[in-house]
């Protein structure tokens, strides 16, 4: 039986719980050398057929080298990259069942989109008909079919990138490859994008390989999402995975806003764990079993996780802590507070604005309690 998801889950999906289900992409302890710096270090990653991944990292980390790798613009100087079973080893680009979709997109500008969109097939030897009908159904797929005789130039930023879309799908790729698609497009056209983007993937039934930066990207589009950093990775999860139970303090604050409090690790009964930060006079009590005899550990809470009142709660033993607000932002769905502790930890807490009127607004020098529940935090021991 497949494991319960934590958190919300894109769709009910999930070849990588069965022990039984065989990858699509498997880079086999894949090495990538530069010289003397080392790109990428033994990575092992499956990925399943239909699967949006999303590999996530710093610039430098070594992602846009682990997709080159499967493209076959770069060999691994260790280890192997399969499809479907098979060695990849020796094959060139054009003769992999991939296709890249590259962020400058790449388009001829004397070209109209149509023949942006057919050059590839047109490459392929495609009888003229046959192209004609797959530019067609390409175009229609991304809704372009009124701007076929338009030049690259004549379009918008968003136009432009659905026919790099288009082009990519045109030859019809086991595996589509994006390497930071979006990332010259305004923030609300982006956001609109990734939702266009993982509706496609689906009804293609398709497998996406995304590179990105951005976190609220992997997040949207990624059936899963592995985390790298200085060529190895650090977790590979669902979103919400990554989010809710990050395996070390590296994820945790790679990925969104957290607060990160170190101290001495307490098993309690009962189940519950005890954290102590002797500096804030803190105990924090969760109800995570932790599985290690380390005596440090750290507890990583989010923002949005935290309650902030001017009262002083009934119960202040565990779970609570004290400041003055330092700063706020008001963004309008929300507003965030900066509480600084009475050490000179700021801690960072963030408020639904559920209502337009606030009685008792909170503002800046005042006392403030923060409290959270037993689940709301994880504890990392590493």
């Amino acid at each position: 039986m497949a494991k319960q998801a934590l958190g919300p889950i894109r769709r009910s999906f999930a070849p990588w719980d069965d022990p039984e289900a065989k990858p699509l992409i498997h880079f086999r302890g894949v090495t990538k050398r530069y010289g003397d710096f080392t790109a990428v270090d033994g990575i092992d990653l499956p990925i399943y057929e239909r699967e949006f991944h999303a590999l996530l990292g710093p610039s430098g980390c070594g992602k846009t080298t682990l997709m080159r790798m499967l493209a076959g613009f770069e060999e691994p100087t260790e280890g192997d990259v399969l499809l479907d079973g098979a060695s990849l080893k020796g094959v060139p680009p054009y003769r992999r069942p991939v296709n890249m979709m590259f962020q400058s997109y790449a388009l001829f500008p004397h070209m109209s989109v149509e023949k942006n969109v057919a050059f590839g097939l047109k490459q392929d030897g495609m009888a003229k008909s046959e192209i004609a009908d797959r530019v067609a159904e390409m175009l229609t797929l991304v809704r372009l079919q009124d701007f076929a005789k338009r030049k690259p130039h004549q379009l918008s930023g968003g136009q432009r990138q659905r026919v790099a879309l288009a082009r990519s799908l045109a030859k019809k790729p086991r595996v589509l490859l994006l390497d930071e698609p979006l990332g010259a497009l305004d923030k609300k056209l982006r956001e609109a994008t990734q939702f266009e983007l993982t509706d496609l993937q689906v009804d293609l039934g398709m497998t996406f390989l995304i590179v990105t930066h951005d976190q609220e990207e992997a997040m949207t589009v990624a059936d899963r999402i592995a985390v790298m950093d200085q060529g190895v990775i650090r977790q590979v999860a669902t979103p919400a995975e990554i989010y809710e139970q990050p395996a070390s303090r590296y994820v945790a604050d790679f990925i969104g806003d957290i607060n990160i409090l170190e101290g001495r690790l307490e098993k309690g009964a009962n189940g519950i764990s005890r954290l102590v930060v002797p500096e804030d006079g803190l105990v924090v009590e969760t109800d995570q079993p932790v599985e290690s005899d380390a005596q440090n550990a750290w507890y990583a809470i989010r923002p949005e996780k935290l309650r902030v009142s001017l009262d002083q709660p009934a119960d202040i033993a565990v779970n609570t802590v004290s400041g003055e607000i330092w700063d706020i932002a008001y963004l309008g769905d929300v507003s965030i507070y900066h509480v600084k502790l009475d050490n000179g930890t700021i801690m960072r807490a963030t408020t639904a604005n559920t209502t337009r009127l606030v009685e008792r607004p909170i503002s800046w020098d005042d006392r403030v309690w923060l409290t959270w529940d037993r689940n709301a935090g994880v504890v990392l021991t590493s």
